[in-house]
């Protein structure tokens, strides 16, 4: 793989990295929405990678897989929702590898956005509106500890690549600077 190439694998990582943290964010942000638009409490929403492989599908198979991956969430799920909203360009987002090397993993991509399958919940709140003739709610179960750990992780993930795109930029520069003399 050449130096652009890394490029491209960082930021493939990259934007991998940036859709699990928006999906995090979605799981705290819907931690306690006991109703979603199917009647059922949120489902916690997990990211699930895929190695990118250049077979000459350029982005376009990056993009089917999050079209696929939309269409296969449950109703009421935010993944259906946040999905279509994102910004996919699909910029740097396949590898140019090596010629005849159709197998080399060149980044990294989105493969889909499950549903957690866990069953909610239940609080014994009789007066809440979402209340059943018991009087216990659903809540989705979601703990904030695991999410911000998993926030963390894709941070700290998004900022080392940031640095390998530094890093591959300066040996760049230095390459450049070599053949000058």
């Amino acid at each position: 793989m050449n130096l652009f190439g890394m490029m491209e694998t960082s930021g493939s990582a990259m934007e991998a990295e940036r859709m699990r943290a928006e999906v995090v964010a979605a799981n705290m942000a819907n931690a306690e929405t006991t109703r979603t638009a199917s009647g059922e409490p949120y489902h916690r929403q997990h990211v699930v990678f895929a190695a990118d492989r250049d077979n000459g599908s350029g982005s376009s198979g990056f993009l089917r897989s999050l079209a696929a991956a939309s269409e296969d969430a449950s109703p009421g799920a935010a993944s259906s929702a946040l999905l279509p909203a994102l910004n996919l360009s699909g910029s740097g987002l396949s590898g140019s590898g090596l010629p005849g090397s159709a197998s080399i993993s060149t980044g990294v991509h989105i493969a889909q956005v499950v549903a957690d399958p866990s069953p909610p919940l239940k609080r014994y709140d009789p007066g809440h509106p979402d209340a059943g003739p018991d009087g216990y709610v659903s809540y989705p179960d979601i703990n904030p500890l695991t999410e911000m750990v998993d926030l963390m992780g894709a941070t700290r993930a998004y900022g080392l690549n940031g640095s390998a795109v530094q890093a591959e930029k300066g040996m760049i520069s230095s390459a450049l600077e070599i053949a000058k003399t």
